[in-house]
């Protein structure tokens, strides 16, 4: 039976195995997806024993991304340009790979829900400067987006991350937030603000062009007041739910030879476990 799971500390909010659980049963694959909690300090020694726990790899989250990255023998090239990991694996060698696939899973889900999304080539504004910016900024440069507004609440962050992307990313002033949104085709919220326990994202839509397209990573509510605001302006909204289903597909495919379909009833499964 092959196996796969999900580490992270904590873990017990992980839905990945609701994900993986339904693929397997769809496609009649005799297989296990586990979700397992894993202290930072007991990481190099659960990779390592990945093979003899009869793993095939692991999905990875918070805090652990880094240093598994860190950790692999093979780091591929999505995982070399965000430098984290959230998806591994072992060779028929044995030697443990890393991916990341949170890029994937951030633009399929945006061609998906907002195709055309970068047509007329207008700028794009992105909040926020940790891991899952770092991988939405790449994708987003990748797709051939050239006029890349980046703000942070620390200024110093975004400018760590924009020197570490070179030319086509420049850095706003958080404060003039509201003001950086005039001629924007795209709002990408990458931070927890308008999560479920966290402060909400105080911004402005009023110089948000109305034909634009807002997405939010956040998908606990899964919509939130920045995309409920833009939506009563007329934009195209893309929820946080999408890019979380998206990025278990490369990995599934890794770990159990069959590549997943993500599917209306799949979203449907996910959305009733989050309103629980």
């Amino acid at each position: 039976m092959k196996k796969a799971c999900v580490i992270g500390w904590p873990i017990k909010h992980s839905r990945s195995p609701l994900i993986h659980g339904y693929w397997l049963k769809e496609h009649r694959i005799e297989g296990r997806y586990e979700k397992v909690a894993v202290r930072p300090e007991e990481l190099a020694a659960f990779l390592e024993s990945l093979a003899a726990n009869g793993f095939q790899g692991c999905n990875v989250t918070v805090p652990h991304k880094q240093q598994a990255f860190a950790l692999a023998d093979i780091a591929h090239d999505e995982a070399k340009a965000v430098g984290a990991a959230n998806t591994l694996w072992l060779d028929e060698e044995g030697r443990l790979h890393a991916d990341n696939t949170d890029i994937y899973g951030f633009m399929s889900h945006l061609d998906r829900s907002a195709p055309g999304w970068n047509d007329r080539e207008r700028s794009v504004v992105l909040l926020g400067a940790g891991g899952a910016a770092r991988a939405i900024l790449s994708g987003l440069l990748k797709a051939g987006v050239s006029q890349l507004r980046l703000l942070n609440r620390t200024r110093e962050r975004a400018e760590e991350l924009a020197a570490s992307f070179g030319a086509g990313v420049e850095v706003g002033n958080w404060a003039n937030r509201d003001k950086e949104l005039a001629g924007c085709g795209l709002l990408v919220n990458a931070t927890s603000l308008g999560m479920e326990g966290s402060p909400p994202l105080e911004l402005s839509l009023d110089a948000l062009p109305k034909d634009a397209v807002v997405a939010d990573i956040v998908y606990a509510p899964l919509e939130t007041a920045l995309l409920a605001r833009a939506r009563a302006r007329g934009c195209r909204i893309v929820d946080g739910l999408g890019m979380l289903l998206h990025q278990a597909v490369p990995g599934f495919e890794r770990w159990f030879g069959v590549r997943p379909e993500v599917s209306d009833e799949l979203r449907a499964l996910i959305v009733a476990d989050l309103k629980r």
